[in-house]
């Protein structure tokens, strides 16, 4: 057996002061999956059952190589139902006798039993995710060795918590997954402080005290020590003392600025100090406006949220502060607010770093349809407010989730919560908010219009593999920017839930498609939809507009801060020239931040060089209070056609040849080789000096017609033209080839959709998957970009080796290779054998690479992500994509289909694709 190292309590003694009147703490466990202790262990079924080994603690026993793995949808009769037998010797300090001492279980799953020297220290508990203790000061031995044992049972004995916790949709662990420690209490002392601190700067708090003493003594430091206010005494005549005392303009907490302070509480008993504890508060008022919003300090929020499982891929529940701080950080990168629990209390120290770095919370009983039963129910509840309450990032409570609601338990909430915060039953009608889940944009977003309560729903936009999140955002968010009944909303969910299977040697499992939900991957791998989402929410809100020669520096923008002037903030700005394969040429300078209240609209300045016009692109860099970059713009200045006129090469040497045979011409210029189909104008082949490039049967529209007809040749200048003839009837599609003595070839397409609503709109051309190995372009990325995702991409040169990668599966590769890419200029494909340079002169043509692979979708199929035919495309329109609950054409107006149609066939109004291809060895 193992036994605890008192050095280490001593190390914790460093931060605990061995004084009397300290709350003192010896770990058992480790405190997070960063840091565990060995603990003896004996597993009752599953794998490696039926031995005594050992086991870290605090670990889900699945990812240590015992039990067996359960997703909560499966089926009763093949969830696990194994028992952690645990043992562990430990010594109490000597300096803590004539102490109260507990043991304290941050989170155990599921029921646990626990027992000092072979004596039970209390009742078995039930519920995972809460921190309870027992009081076993009549069971240690202060003088020699003390065994704990602990039996876990992974299936509750009471229906009513595996209802709430374990059939659910998510995986569900066994074993001791926080912490566990010994506490020291002198025999009178501080038991618990609520606290309530306003943004007025009136100061509540209850003091619950157990033993006689005559008063406490308060007093509040901020974050450099400095003191606010006088410290202050209130009498003590019961159990239960209530103090009151009102601040001067103390700094308030949000989540721009969380300004936190300490606050001390020492017992005082004839005029000697016997406890203290200290809390972290933050002074901030939640105010509930019927029919209106919810009000923070006196400002009408927008949450910019999301959905947060505790859970890390090698360690399932288990996680530590640093991967606290990490989410945290991500969140808040991605310009959020606000994130809810799901679905049940986190780790302290998450809520910890939620008050440090500045999140909203909405705190969560769990349920997530079942419920518990009243007074296991009521029991969780308790201990979830006793751990939870002070918190002043948490700003909602919520029971229980999309059904799992217990209204029995509404009243506790009002009743023993001393800040009264709102009351949410997620996907439900309660208490003044309507939070459905997943509306689709017209019923969720149109409808709201016409209601009367504050519309915030606690999941939308789905993130199942690379739907929702991003895609459709736009189209949400501005209906709620602009609804005054929206308190915005909370997208589901932050990570993919893929869990390592130590019983299939270290596999990546998300349960097929039920964990695959984040916005980012397991290990915090960033989707396209984490940089849409950073633009969407960006504070700062630049409006769009054109680089022309009229442009005088000045960009509208709008204040979408709560708390923040935009003068608190810092703008950079740089001018590049892109060369390939170069770093940019640029300037760069930084703009005087505008006075633009929050919630206001204003000019910012830039003072551009005289020679800006000059330059390729023109980038806007907004940056925090803290020095945070919020996001980055990119606005192209010069034009497709500018680059055309730069990179396509028409002159040379050599003449144009033209041979025909009964069904094909064929080209020849400056050594390339083409062969085009007489009756359709299709290429059919390209050959250079290397030899044949496999590019070809194109172009080929899609959602269009190929009623190219009536081929001619004529020789114009030193150029050949091949063209179709138009007629409004029967071809009224047409399609020129223009070959120049440089061995360029101009394709010049004019055509009309075939219906008038369209899923895409362009042209595709033949070219073998295996083999490109890479592509270098001109226009928007990195990320790939859907209908309904637009932004989050930058302009400038990218280099994408290819990868197979789907979104939301093994190896979480982004960005991926395989899909759309907007704004492109030109693009060189560069295959294993050969290179291909496509160049446009038109704005606004999408590049198609590929099609990727189509993960396994619900029995609904929403997401639809629909590509043409072929291998390459170059596109006037491009597909949206759907969500595990909506169709595309549910997410919004940019998810529906594109309408180019017309029914005159009128040349003008045709759709123009150009492009220019370089098939030469260079």
């Amino acid at each position: 057996m193992k036994y605890s190292i008192l050095p280490f309590f001593c190390l914790v003694m460093m931060f605990f002061p061995l004084r009397a009147q300290q709350t003192e703490k010896l770990y058992l466990s480790g405190t997070g999956n960063d840091d565990t202790v060995k603990w003896d262990f004996f597993c009752t079924e599953g794998m490696n059952f039926g031995k005594w080994t050992t086991i870290p603690v605090p670990s889900n026993w699945e990812l240590q190589g015992f039990g067996k793995y359960n997703y909560g949808f499966n089926k009763e009769t093949n969830k696990g139902k194994e028992q952690g037998l645990y043992k562990y010797n430990f010594q109490i300090p000597t300096a803590w006798k004539d102490k109260k001492i507990n043991i304290v279980f941050e989170g155990s799953m599921t029921d646990t039993e626990v027992k000092i020297n072979g004596k039970s220290a209390g009742e078995t508990h039930q519920g995972s995710f809460y921190v309870f203790k027992y009081d076993i000061t009549k069971l240690n031995n202060l003088k020699g060795n003390n065994l704990l044992e602990v039996k876990v049972s992974k299936h509750s004995a009471n229906q009513s918590v595996n209802e709430a916790e374990r059939k659910a949709d998510f995986w569900i662990f066994g074993g001791i997954f926080r912490p566990v420690y010994l506490e020291a209490l002198p025999q009178t002392y501080i038991d618990r402080v609520q606290i309530d601190a306003k943004a007025n700067g009136v100061f509540t708090a209850n003091v619950f005290t157990s033993g006689l003493a005559d008063k406490i003594n308060i007093q509040l430091t901020d974050g450099k020590g400095k003191k606010l206010g006088n410290e202050f005494s209130t009498k003590i005549a019961s159990n239960l003392t209530q103090v009151n005392q009102e601040f001067k303009s103390p700094a308030l907490w949000s989540s721009e600025f969380p300004n936190l302070y300490t606050a001390t509480f020492t017992l005082i008993k004839n005029g000697k100090a016997i406890h203290q504890i200290t809390k972290k508060i933050g002074f901030r008022t939640i105010e509930v406006k019927e029919r209106d919003g919810v009000y923070v300090n006196g400002v009408k929020m927008k949450f910019k949220g999301v959905n947060r499982h505790s859970f890390y891929p090698s360690s399932g529940r288990t996680t530590s502060k640093r991967i606290s701080i990490a989410d945290v950080s991500l969140m808040k990168e991605m310009n959020m607010n606000a994130v809810r629990m799901s679905h049940y209390p986190p780790d302290g120290h998450f809520l910890d770093v939620c008050d440090s770095l500045g999140l909203f919370v909405m705190d969560e009983l769990a349920g997530w349809h079942g419920t518990y039963d009243t007074p296991t129910g009521t029991k969780l509840y308790q201990e979830m407010m006793a751990n939870d309450e002070n918190h002043p990032s948490i700003v909602f409570w919520a029971n229980g989730n999309e059904g799992g609601h217990n209204s029995e338990l509404d009243h506790l909430f009002a009743d023993h919560d001393l800040q009264k915060r709102p009351l949410i039953h997620p996907w439900e009608v309660f208490n003044g908010f309507e939070t459905t889940h997943y509306r689709e944009f017209n019923y969720g977003i149109g409808n709201y219009d016409h209601g009367h309560n504050i519309l915030m729903p606690t999941e939308f936009l789905h993130g199942m593999w690379d739907g929702g999140h991003g895609a459709g955002i736009e189209d949400y968010w501005n209906a709620m920017w602009n609804n005054p009944l929206s308190a915005g909303g909370f997208l589901w969910d932050f990570a993919d839930q893929a869990v390592v299977r130590t019983d299939r040697n270290g596999e990546l499992d998300t349960d097929g498609n039920h964990g695959p939900d984040g916005i980012v991957g397991p290990y915090h791998e960033k989707e396209g939809s984490f940089y849409t989402i950073k633009e969407v929410w960006s504070p700062v809100f630049v409006e769009k507009r054109d680089m022309t020669a009229g442009f005088d520096g000045s960009f509208l923008v709008e204040n979408r801060y709560a708390f923040t002037n935009l003068n608190q903030c810092t703008f950079e700005w740089k001018l590049k020239k892109l060369q390939p394969g170069a770093d940019a040429v640029f300037k760069a300078g930084k703009a005087d931040a505008p006075n633009i209240k929050p919630l206001e609209k204003g000019k910012l300045q830039v003072n551009l060089p005289t020679n800006w016009l000059t330059f390729d692109a023109f980038y806007l860099t907004a940056k925090d209070f803290y020095g945070k970059e919020l996001f980055t713009w990119s606005f192209p200045i010069a034009l497709p056609a500018a680059d055309a006129d730069k990179m396509v090469v028409k002159t040379g040497s050599s003449k144009v040849s033209l041979k025909e045979s009964a069904t094909t011409y064929q080209v020849s210029a400056n050594g390339i080789d083409l062969t085009f189909d007489k009756t359709t104008g299709l290429l059919q082949q390209v050959k250079n000096a290397k030899g044949v490039i496999p590019f070809s049967n194109g172009p080929v529209l899609q959602e269009g017609v190929n009623n190219f007809k009536n081929f001619t040749t004529k020789v114009d200048g030193d150029n050949l033209v091949i063209s179709s003839r138009f007629d409004k009837k029967e071809s009224y599609n047409t399609l020129e080839w223009t070959i120049y003595p440089s061995g360029w070839i101009k394709m010049q397409v004019k055509y009309f959709p075939s219906a008038y609503f369209t899923t895409f709109v362009g042209l595709n051309f033949s070219y073998p998957e295996t083999e490109i190995k890479s592509v270098a372009y001109k226009g928007s990325g990195p990320y790939r970009v859907w209908k309904n995702r637009m932004k989050g991409t930058e302009f400038g040169i990218w280099r994408k080796d290819y990868n197979d990668s789907a979104t939301g599966e093994p190896a979480w590769q982004y960005p991926e290779f395989k899909g759309y890419y907007s704004n492109m200029y030109w693009c060189e494909f560069i295959g294993k054998t050969q290179k291909i340079k496509v160049v446009t002169d038109r704005e606004d043509v999408f590049l198609r690479l590929f099609t990727p692979k189509k993960s396994k979708d619900t029995e609904y199929d929403n997401m639809s992500p629909t590509f043409p035919t072929g291998d390459i495309s170059f596109m006037n329109g491009i597909s949206a994509i759907g969500t595990k609950t909506q169709k595309p054409e549910t997410t919004g107006p940019m998810g529906m289909k594109h309408v180019f149609y017309d029914f005159d066939k009128e040349p003008s109004r045709a759709l123009d694709m150009t492009l220019y291809f370089d098939f030469s060895t260079k």
